[in-house]
């Protein structure tokens, strides 16, 4: 039973679940707006959130944290530059997921999402 669990887990390993939620929000922040699942579009929604949320403080720790999740120097300065400058006036909400329908082969539910 899955009381009271509200992270999800795709059927991986914790490294694993790890290193992919982490690709898709490295993804998304380099392509500005990704396919993928409904499922892991809302698990990465979070995490994506919160690291531009770290962007716009723009200090060396807030810079230090997000390495620390993301590992990806291009991406912390497209993250900490453009995005920081772009969101600076939005208190929050920076993703949107828009349904696409089901996915001809097993029938999941595909999502595209993207920053706004």
């Amino acid at each position: 039973m899955q009381h009271r669990v509200k992270k999800r887990r795709f059927g991986r390993s914790a490294g694993h679940r790890r290193a992919l939620v982490r690709n898709l929000v490295r993804s998304l922040l380099i392509h500005e707006r990704i396919s993928t699942t409904h499922a892991r579009a809302q698990a990465i929604r979070p995490m994506t959130d919160h690291l531009i949320t770290l962007a716009k403080q723009g200090d060396q720790h807030s810079r230090r944290q997000a390495f620390a999740q993301l590992q990806d120097e291009i991406v912390i300065d497209k993250l900490f530059g453009q995005l920081a400058e772009r969101f600076s006036d939005r208190q929050g909400g920076y993703t949107r997921i828009y349904r696409l329908g089901m996915r001809k082969g097993d029938g999941a539910s595909l999502a595209q999402i993207e920053l706004i």
